[in-house]
């Protein structure tokens, strides 16, 4: 099991399940949405998460594509996002966690539209879009 909360705290949660591979994303809206250079992601079964204090302020923004990210209406920190197109299936902001990861992230997403002004130092696999099945 996983816990995780805001940068204020208000929002925690708990993810009573596997905790999937995680991914750096350097998408256009994982950049927009994290305020960095990329996103840090993993992805989770919906029905293992579950929000244990502050549902109050637990709000999502859904864009047109159908993509709900859901933050912290405090502090504004991003928690996690789902897709209309598969509910069952969350991506959590590692960033959030507040129990330790086993496994690092596994590589990076969408390098192909990353940041002009970043630069990856590490060794991971990078595929220009999303990742192979």
């Amino acid at each position: 099991m996983h816990k995780g909360s805001c940068l204020c705290g208000k929002v925690q949660y708990e993810l009573r399940g596997e905790l999937g591979t995680g991914y750096y994303c350097h998408c256009k809206r994982c950049r927009k949405a994290s305020g960095s250079a990329f996103g840090s992601n993993a992805m989770a079964s919906a029905k293992d998460f579950v929000v244990t204090a502050g549902k109050e302020s637990f709000k999502a923004y859904k864009a047109e594509t159908g993509l709900a990210r859901y933050f912290c209406a405090e502090c504004g920190s991003p928690i996690m996002s789902v897709r209309d197109s598969a509910p069952d299936v969350l991506r959590i902001r590692l960033g959030t966690l507040d129990t330790p990861l086993e496994h690092k992230p596994q590589g990076h997403i969408f390098v192909g539209s990353m940041a002009e002004w970043d630069t990856i130092h590490d060794d991971l696999p990078q595929d220009p879009e999303r990742p192979p099945t």
